[in-house]
C-alpha cells in the first residue's frame, strides 16, 4: 500500500463471537468503523455487474424481481458447495480491497477497525498494522446465532467454512474475550483502543490476550 500515517487495525473472530458489538466499542473510543460484510452487501452487491456475474453462474433464481441479488438464495447455494464459495469470494474480494484502499487513502491521520470475519483465511494480515480477534464459548456462540434466526445446523455448516476460532486467537495479535458481561468486553476494548492510539503502526511480535488493570 502506499505510504501513510493511518492507524488500520483488523478485527476478526467467528460468527457470533460478537465482532459488531465490538467494532461498535472501538468506534466508541474513537475509530473509524468499517465492516467488510456491510459494505459487500451495500455496495457490492448492488453493483449491476457483480448482479450480473452471479446470475450468470448461480441462475435467476438468485436475483429478485427488483433486480437485487438475493442473499438468503446464494449463501444456500455457496455454503454447500465449496467451488461457487470459493468463486464468489474470487467475485467479491479484489471490488472490497479496492475500496479500503480508496478509503485509507482519502483519510490520513485516522485510526480504523475494520471488522473482517475471512481477515486469516484470505490471508489479509499484512493490511493491518495489529489484527484483533474476538472469541467465545462455542455453545455461546451457537446460542447467539440462534437467537438470529439461524439454524444450530446450517450455523455449524457455516462455521465450518471459517478457519477454526481457536487458531485465530494464535495468529491474532491481541485477543478480546466476550464470554462475559457487555462491561467486561468493553472495559477491554477501551484499554487496549488505547494502547492502540498510542502506539506508531508497526506490526508488534506476538499477541497478547488483552485483559484490563
Amino acid at each position: 500500500m502506499a505510504c501513510r500515517t493511518n492507524l488500520i487495525v483488523g478485527l476478526t473472530g467467528g460468527m457470533g463471537t460478537g465482532k459488531s458489538t465490538t467494532a461498535a466499542l472501538f468506534a466508541a473510543c474513537g475509530f473509524d468503523r468499517l465492516d467488510a460484510d456491510r459494505t459487500v452487501h451495500e455496495d457490492l452487491l448492488p453493483d449491476p455487474v457483480v448482479v450480473e456475474a452471479i446470475r450468470q453462474r448461480l441462475g435467476d433464481e438468485v436475483v429478485g424481481p427488483d433486480g437485487r441479488v438475493r442473499r438468503d438464495r446464494v449463501a444456500a447455494r455457496v455454503f454447500a458447495d465449496a467451488e461457487e464459495l470459493a468463486w464468489l469470494e474470487n467475485l467479491l474480494h479484489p471490488r472490497l480491497l479496492a475500496l479500503w484502499r480508496e478509503r485509507f487513502a482519502q483519510a490520513r491521520d485516522t485510526a480504523f477497525i475494520v471488522e473482517t470475519p475471512l481477515l486469516f483465511e484470505k490471508g489479509l494480515e499484512n493490511w493491518f498494522d495489529f489484527t484483533v480477534c474476538v472469541t467465545t464459548d462455542s455453545e455461546l456462540q451457537l446460542s447467539r446465532l440462534e437467537q438470529r434466526g439461524i439454524p444450530r445446523e446450517l450455523a455449524r455448516q457455516r462455521l465450518a467454512k471459517q478457519l477454526p476460532l481457536a487458531r485465530k486467537c494464535e495468529l491474532a495479535d491481541h485477543v478480546l474475550l466476550n464470554d462475559g458481561t457487555p462491561e467486561f468486553l468493553r472495559e477491554q476494548v477501551n484499554f487496549l483502543a488505547d494502547r492502540l492510539l498510542k502506539s506508531q503502526p508497526a506490526r508488534p511480535a506476538g499477541h497478547i490476550h488483552v485483559s484490563p488493570p
